[in-house]
């Protein structure tokens, strides 16, 4: 799909900094190179002069030309690594905005038309972006492996699979008397959809794990007034996150901290301590709080051992650990504890934190498993299951045959691929029909 127009942008972090990479694509990039560094060899870096329109220099700087489709939009692509000023960015987008056909680009705009000239799909444009916004080195292989393709993979093969089983389905119906089409392949179709069906439900329950990965596994802290919630909070996030005093109540509304623990998104939340006695605004704390560990992944319920304030259980049954605290002040006698600890000293907060850093990597498992990374993919499969469904417990093949085209369309959407034209193709280079 040819654009009109030629976009450039500043394709490299905040300036200032050691260099800047300005990105350049569409019909008009290569006479932009040309007449801004002279010629230049196609797919290898070259050092030019870079001049402005009135022929001064604008700086000293590698130049890179990708002639299309063999680039990452399937343009012309060209890519200025000049020094990494403001002033000289400036320039060098100012320069080249001057071409006629030539505008700043729009956000996403270089991976949208990657998308629409075929050099990515759907799942891994949305890959892309997740591999860009890593924080983590389980965030970075998850979206590499779908930035490569695993995922998008998978969902072709699935579509790939149903259009050959309805291709079968209605060569059965319509070619029945043409001796190339077998008597009867229902079995083996309806067959292979129940193991595809199989297969879908349990890639979908992989989600939790995706969803851990790509926005953290939630860590809540709950106890009474002066349990050492606080103290713990800014004993884990190494720093003074949390208003630390001997007031009760002191904090009113959620803390949130980021945490990278053995290479996995880890979000610490503090919270307001739980007590039956509190004003308006604490109440509200109290029941955000509540609300918050009823959703959590793990829930460490602290109580202070020097002066234990029952709060009861865990608030709806989340998995959880019940934390003694003030260990250097109190001793864990007659009390039932998971783990004891001094946010103080440090004694037990290595165990606590293993704990929790084997409790995330078990929600989450093999990082390089194959999962759905986006909601809009999981409705998705969803639909295309009950439709598999559908037809596998309908009776009329005709019938069956349409769920079958439904499930393959949702597919389709997924990975932005609905081509009603393979269809014909499977059945007339399988059956030969016709000849």
């Amino acid at each position: 799909m040819a654009s009109k127009d030629s976009i450039v942008a500043l394709s490299s972090g905040r300036l200032p900094a050691g260099i800047a990479v300005i990105r350049i694509s569409g019909p008009k990039t290569r006479f932009v190179v040309e007449t801004i560094a002279g010629s230049v060899k196609d797919r290898f870096t070259t050092l030019r002069r870079l001049r402005a329109a009135d022929g001064s220099i604008i700086d000293h700087g590698l130049v890179l030309f990708f002639p299309g489709p063999g680039s990452f939009t399937g343009e012309d692509v060209a890519e200025f690594q000049v020094h990494g000023s403001r002033a000289v960015a400036a320039k060098m987008l100012e320069t080249i905005t001057q071409f006629d056909g030539v505008r700043h680009a729009e956000p996403g705009e270089f991976t949208r038309r990657a998308f629409l000239n075929g050099k990515l799909d759907l799942v891994e444009t949305e890959a892309l972006a997740d591999l860009v916004n890593a924080e983590t080195e389980a965030q970075r292989r998850f979206a590499l492996r779908n930035a490569e393709g695993a995922q998008s993979e998978l969902y072709s093969d699935w579509r790939r699979r149903l259009i050959h089983a309805r291709a079968m389905i209605e060569a059965e119906i319509d070619f029945a008397d043409e001796e190339d089409v077998p008597g009867s392949v229902s079995d083996a179709v309806w067959s292979d959809v129940s193991v595809m069906i199989g297969e879908i439900d349990r890639h979908i329950g992989g989600f939790t794990a995706a969803e851990i990965i790509r926005d953290g596994f939630e860590v809540v802290i709950l106890g009474a007034p002066n349990a050492g919630k606080s103290s713990l909070f800014n004993a884990l996030a190494r720093r003074e996150a949390a208003i630390v005093t001997d007031e009760p109540g002191t904090t009113r509304d959620l803390i949130e901290v980021v945490m990278d623990l053995n290479g996995l998104k880890v979000r610490l939340v503090d919270t307001a301590g739980l007590r039956e006695t509190a004003g308006k605004v604490e109440s509200i704390g109290i029941e955000r709080a509540r609300a918050k560990a009823d959703v959590a992944d793990l829930v460490l319920l602290l109580e202070d051992m020097a002066d234990p304030a029952p709060v009861g259980g865990i608030p709806g049954g989340a998995p959880g650990l019940r934390i003694g605290t003030k260990s250097d002040i109190a001793n864990a006698a007659g009390g039932d504890y998971d783990l004891v600890i001094s946010s103080k000293d440090g004694s037990g907060l290595d165990r606590l934190l293993n704990e929790i850093g084997a409790r995330a990597a078990a929600a989450v498992g093999e990082v390089g498993d194959v999962l759905p990374s986006r909601l809009r993919h999981v409705e998705l499969l969803k639909e295309a299951a009950d439709f598999l469904r559908a037809a596998l417990s309908g009776h009329r093949q005709e019938l069956r045959a349409e769920e079958l085209r439904l499930a393959a369309e949702r597919l389709g959407r997924i990975i932005g691929a609905v081509d009603v034209e393979d269809l014909l193709d499977v059945i007339f280079s399988q059956f030969c029909i016709g000849k």
